[in-house]
């Protein structure tokens, strides 16, 4: 419709509403009324109105604004749209500058000197404006001083409002920072949260990709099983029974001379298959997002003090023992017992995790081996990816339970029984383990054939090197406090190829060389007995209950830095940045080789702030800044640092 008709078709109906609203006494109304009505129903009449009626009823209104309106221009309106929910949002504007006197402010100020500069430059261009001036100046009957004064009482309050300008901007800006960190921080937490369960799906894609790694094994054995029955086979020879005599003799006289539990508990390759222990492909990064100091998690994992505890990766799998005489495995992702390691008589006093493969030592002086990728488990829900505190209060008192109780029975190897008191320190690489026991021996086993191959006499190895370099370094000597009946004859020890690291009771670290059995270095430097070191390629990191923790150089034999604690060192461990400590206290003690910085971290320090006194820590264990603790009161807890 033009403009013109729409014109026309709006007096008509003002024409009709006075009509109806008018006097019905007036004669001239009902005239218009019928003229105007008449002149309605001819305009209705015509095709193209009706159409233009009838299109406008069936249009919806999107068309309707297509129609009327060109793409660029529904762009603009689309991209300059704001909803109420981005309208409430926005700040306040509390600011009482406006944005001019924000630019005047931000004008740098001319010095003194500088406008001094300017205006002897104008009055050697300019003579006559400076005639000016100065008559101006006489006019108004002031001294010159005073007119100064006054000039300089004006210019110091202009630089004052500039002053409070810029002040009242740099807040604006704080406030708008502080604003952008608040809303960054509630971006990071929801990324978080993402990656907590991208690594929940990668692993449990790893476990399905090892499931299926093993049913392909499986399978091709099987094939091989069933091509090798289908051979011919060969008859028996009469000397089979003289021969197969012979052999049980053999394996009399093997039994006799070696250890029972080597031979008859050791399983048979065919009748149990053993799968290869699966590295994992990816590596928990997480923890690393969080800040240093934070509490990941805290589990009552046993009901008396933790002897010793290891984890393979962070949110990995967790072992643990304790004077409960129970060795426990955990799923360190949900925080969850996966089952118990039962088959020793006494408790455990050391273990290590490596993959899928533990080794325990106990009180019980025997040392057995498992395999966790045997075990009966599923992992559930990633309950601390969600975020829900309430579902952990409720199921942290069943967390130390297994899930199921039988879920460890296939996991047990076999055992290594050769010493004659409780088995200390253990470490194993590869197919070599070495342990040591409180019966004065170390003995190097071969997980292979599953049997003691080296037997280390501490005391007549010491004896030997101190003969042989004709000094007292080696031998064994007193360390100059009181014996103490708690400390272990073999405090720690750690084996790489043939080179091995020993702690012992008097203080001294002796390094071995497996393939002569004999001593080829001693270090000398602890006053009390040596409980945990680890070693690197340079390093060697030795903790002793003289409260000292030293680092000693490999390459020369010298100490290359040495520093101490209020207790004696319990446990000890380093990754590539920090050195862990337990020293008698309630919080791991942190020493951070990049910086030279001691802090503390764990519930001790944190305890005057919530009122609790937790327990000391007795254990620590750390791999890439995911820090382990384990207390006197069965309590693990998980730390970043």
């Amino acid at each position: 419709m033009q403009t013109r008709q729409i014109e026309a078709f709006g007096r008509k109906v003002t024409t009709t509403a006075s009509h109806l609203m008018g006097p019905l006494g007036d004669p001239s109304s009902n005239v218009h009324y019928q003229h105007a009505m008449s002149e309605l129903h001819k305009e209705l009449r015509r095709p193209g109105i009706q159409q233009r009626v009838f299109s406008y009823a069936k249009a919806s209104p999107t068309e309707l604004v297509r129609s009327k309106l060109s793409t660029s221009e529904i762009q603009h309106r689309a991209l300059t749209y704001l909803p109420d929910d981005l309208l409430k949002s926005i700040p306040e504007n509390e600011n009482v500058y406006s944005l001019f006197q924000g630019f005047q402010a931000t004008i740098p100020e001319e010095d003194e000197h500088n406008g001094d500069y300017e205006r002897k430059r104008h009055h050697r261009q300019d003579p006559r404006n400076q005639k000016l001036l100065e008559q101006g100046d006489q006019a108004s009957n002031e001294p010159p001083s005073l007119v100064k004064l006054r000039r300089d009482r004006d210019r110091a309050n202009h630089r004052l409002e500039m002053m409070s300008v810029r002040k009242n901007m740099c807040s604006a800006e704080i406030r708008e920072i502080d604003n952008k960190i608040s809303n960054l921080n509630s971006m990071r937490k929801i990324v978080l949260d993402r990656l907590g369960d991208i690594e929940q799906d990668e692993l449990q894609v790893e476990q399905g990709l090892l499931e299926l790694d093993n049913q392909i094994e499986e399978m091709v054995e099987e094939l091989d099983d069933a091509a090798t029955l289908g051979n011919a086979v060969t008859p028996p020879t009469e000397a089979e029974p003289e021969d197969h005599a012979s052999n049980h003799d053999v394996q009399d006289m093997n039994e006799s001379f070696m250890s029972a539990s080597i031979y008859e508990k050791l399983p048979s390759p065919r009748s149990s298959k053993r799968h290869k222990p699966a590295r994992r492909k990816s590596i928990p990064i997480r923890h690393e997002h969080f800040e240093p100091g934070s509490n990941i998690r805290e589990l009552q994992a046993h009901n008396d003090m933790i002897t010793a505890l290891d984890f393979d990766v962070p949110f990995g799998t967790m072992v643990t023992s304790a004077l409960d005489d129970t060795v426990r495995v955990w799923d360190l992702n949900v925080g969850r017992c996966i089952g118990l390691l039962e088959g020793h008589h006494a408790s455990v006093r050391c273990l290590q995790v490596e993959d899928n493969l533990v080794a325990t030592g106990s009180m019980d002086a025997s040392i057995r081996l498992w395999d966790l990728s045997r075990a009966d488990y599923s992992p559930r829900e990633n309950r601390f990816t969600k975020g829900n505190a309430d579902a952990e209060e409720d199921t942290s008192k069943d967390d130390a339970l297994p899930s199921h109780p039988s879920s460890m029975q296939d996991c047990p190897l076999f055992s290594l029984e050769a010493h004659v008191d409780e088995v200390t320190a253990l470490h194993f690489r590869g197919d070599t383990l070495v342990s040591g026991s409180a019966d004065k021996t170390l003995r190097q086993w071969d997980l292979v054939k599953g049997r003691c191959v080296q037997t280390l006499d501490v005391l007549w190895a010491a004896a030997q090197a101190s003969a042989t370099m004709n000094s007292s370094d080696g031998q064994w000597r007193t360390t100059g406090r009181l014996p103490d009946a708690s400390a272990d004859f073999v405090g720690a020890l750690q084996c790489f190829d043939a080179a091995l690291a020993c702690g012992t009771a008097d203080g001294m670290v002796r390094l071995w060389d497996l393939r002569s059995g004999q001593v080829h270095r001693s270090l000398v430097g602890h006053t009390g007995p040596v409980t945990c070191l680890q070693f690197d390629d340079v390093h060697l990191v030795t903790g002793s209950l003289d409260r000292s923790i030293r680092i000693w150089d490999l390459r020369t034999g010298s100490i290359y830095d040495a520093y101490a604690y209020d207790n004696p060192v319990t446990s000890m461990m380093f990754d590539s940045r920090r050195i862990v400590a337990a020293a008698g206290e309630n919080v791991v003690k942190i020493y951070d080789k990049t910086d030279g910085r001691h802090w503390d971290c764990g519930a001790g320090f944190t305890a005057e702030e919530d009122g609790s006194r937790p327990a000391v820590v007795e254990r620590v264990r750390i791999q890439d800044g995911f820090l382990i603790e384990g207390r006197k009161d069965g309590v693990v807890g998980t730390w970043t640092c």
